[in-house]
C-alpha cells in the first residue's frame, strides 16, 4: 500500500468521522465546528486529486467566510432542543429506509469494489499545467448548460431568501445626500423674529402674600 493511499484512506476517515458528528452533536455549535472539519478532510482529498484551486476555495470561501457567518448566527439563534427531538422516534423508520437506500446506490455505483487497484491512478501533470485553466475551460465548453441552470437556481433562491425576510415598507428616514450637497447659508439657518415675552410678577407677589 503507498503513502498515497495511506493519506487517502486517513481523510476519508476524517471525512466520514467529521459528517457523522455534524448529525449526531446535540450542540449546534459543535456541529458547525465539526463542519469545518469536514470541509478540511473534502479539502486534502481535492489536493490528492491534483485540485488544488478547488482545494484552497473550500477552505478559504466555506471554512473562511460561510461557516463563520453561519457559526455567528446559530450562537444568535434560541434553538429548543427539546422541540427540535419531538418526533425522531416516529419518523427513524423512514430516515433508516432513505439511508440504506442511498447506501446501497453509491455502492451500486462504485460497483461494490473499494479496492484502490480497481480504478486507474490519475496520469501525471506537467509542470506548467494550470488546475485553475482547466476547471475553467471545462466549465464553459462541456458544463456551461448545467454552470448556468445552477446560477439561475442560486438567483432564485436570493430572490425567495430576500422575499421570505421582507417585512413590508417601513416609515425610515433616509439621508438625501443631493439636499445635503446644496444646502447654503441662506437656507441652512432661518431667523424668526419674535416678540419679547414679559413675565406677569403681579401673580407670584399675591400668591407669596
Amino acid at each position: 500500500m503507498s503513502f498515497q493511499v495511506i493519506v487517502f484512506y486517513g481523510f476519508a476517515t476524517w471525512l466520514i468521522f467529521s459528517a457523522l458528528m455534524v448529525i449526531s452533536s446535540k450542540n449546534s455549535v459543535k456541529a458547525a465546528l465539526f463542519l469545518v472539519l469536514s470541509f478540511v478532510g473534502a479539502a486534502g482529498i481535492w489536493m490528492l486529486l491534483e485540485a488544488e484551486f478547488l482545494a484552497i476555495s473550500l477552505v478559504v470561501v466555506y471554512v473562511g467566510a460561510v461557516m463563520v457567518l453561519l457559526l455567528f448566527v446559530v450562537m444568535m439563534l434560541d434553538v429548543d432542543y427539546a422541540a427540535l427531538k419531538q418526533g425522531f422516534v416516529k419518523k427513524l423508520p423512514l430516515a433508516l429506509l432513505i439511508s440504506i437506500g442511498f447506501f446501497l446506490m453509491l455502492y451500486r455505483f462504485i460497483d461494490g469494489s473499494f479496492d484502490s487497484e480497481a480504478y486507474a491512478a490519475p496520469a501525471a501533470k506537467a509542470a506548467d499545467y494550470s488546475n485553475i485553466k482547466e476547471i475553467g475551460r471545462v466549465l464553459y465548453t462541456e458544463y456551461v448548460l448545467a454552470f448556468e441552470i445552477a446560477a439561475v437556481i442560486l438567483f432564485v433562491a436570493i430572490i425567495a431568501a430576500i422575499a421570505l425576510t421582507f417585512r413590508g415598507r417601513r416609515n425610515r428616514k433616509t439621508q438625501n445626500i443631493n439636499k445635503q450637497l446644496q444646502a447654503n447659508k441662506e437656507n441652512r439657518l432661518k431667523i424668526v423674529k419674535m416678540d419679547p415675552v414679559v413675565k406677569d410678577t403681579s401673580s407670584s407677589e399675591s400668591e407669596e402674600k
